[in-house]
């Protein structure tokens, strides 16, 4: 039976899986929604994602499927490469298609070559354009001129020292919320809230408002959902952190002033949303700030101690 093969780009692909990545269990709307993609693009890059090892289908919607995945929100595009550049070591049309352009010094033959070995159902110009686009983003391969492509001398341990360094700041990101929100962060869910909240933060620091402003929106929005559910409270039909603060104010089951002052956090995150969208309110599009971006993880912490806090029996804080 012919192996099957999806034409997408390198960049596509970290684009859908950061938005799997972001969404935690993400349907194929949301992904082509989320990275403004066609629908032909964003099946695309999600398949080829797939057969990558990066995500994982559950029914109709796709999941992390590899460690890795949680580093793809950095912000640094060389430290994406070098996550992909991982994967691909272990991916057997791009191993087989460097052996082949090595023997050949031809990408067109060696494609070829490969969808005979490997009985790739693709054409060959789209195994051809897909490989080269994994191997020249992650420095697996490099460009000669003319067409001419071939493996590059570049160690996979720079990759793997690129890695090293992701690790490190998002370590030290989780540092920083966890020291922000304090003592009561271990009753935090660390893949929906403390992580997302890190890599805002991360994305905040390197001018990055808007998608600051989104992961951290997300981490809220978690962190609204699991306190829900210990408070016994019924979020249905609450779309968005403003609705989901408007349950909670009904019963004081949170104190008025602090479900107002979250709103902002709403606020903010509807404004970013619009995207290149004009906002029917005013015309026009909103532009976040990067002062904005940065100050919205922090509220967005400070909301988090507030709401913990009262629930407690603690301090009212604000």
């Amino acid at each position: 039976m012919p192996r099957s093969f999806a034409h997408s780009t390198a960049e596509l692909v970290m684009q859908v899986v950061g938005a799997v990545h972001a969404s935690k269990k993400a349907s194929p709307d949301f992904v082509e929604n989320f990275c403004d993609l066609s629908h032909s693009q964003a099946e695309n890059a999600l398949k080829l994602a797939l057969d990558l090892g990066l995500v994982q289908q559950d029914g109709p919607n796709f999941l992390p499927a590899n460690p890795l995945v949680h580093f793809v929100a950095s912000p640094d595009e060389i430290r994406k490469a070098a996550i992909l550049r991982v994967v691909l070591e272990s991916y057997q049309p791009f191993i087989v298609f460097r052996e082949r352009l090595t023997a050949t010094n031809s990408a067109d033959t060696a494609a070829q070559q490969t969808k005979t070995l490997l009985d790739i159902e693709a054409h060959r110009e789209e195994i051809k354009d897909t490989l080269i686009s994994l191997g020249t983003y992650t420095n697996a391969l490099i460009s000669q001129g003319g067409g001419l492509y071939a493996a590059s001398n570049k160690a996979l341990e720079n990759q793997l020292l690129a890695l090293a360094d992701m690790a490190n700041d998002q370590a030290s990101a989780v540092a920083a919320i966890m020291k922000q929100i304090g003592n009561r962060a271990d009753q935090l869910d660390r893949n929906e809230v403390v992580l997302p909240l890190a890599s805002a933060l991360l994305k905040a620091k390197a001018g990055q408002a808007n998608d600051a402003v989104g992961e951290a929106a997300r981490a809220v929005e978690s962190f609204l959902a699991r306190l829900a559910q210990r408070m016994g409270l019924n979020l249905a039909g609450a779309t968005g952190i403003n609705q989901k603060l408007d349950k909670f104010r009904t019963g004081n089951k949170l104190p008025k002033k602090v479900v107002e002052a979250a709103k902002y956090l709403g606020h903010i995150r509807n404004a970013a949303d619009h995207g290149i969208d004009v906002d029917p309110d005013v015309g026009d599009i909103w532009y976040i700030q990067v002062s904005t971006g940065l100050q919205y993880v922090y509220v967005a912490c400070s909301f988090i101690i507030a709401a913990l806090e009262c629930t407690a029996g603690g301090k009212f804080l604000i």
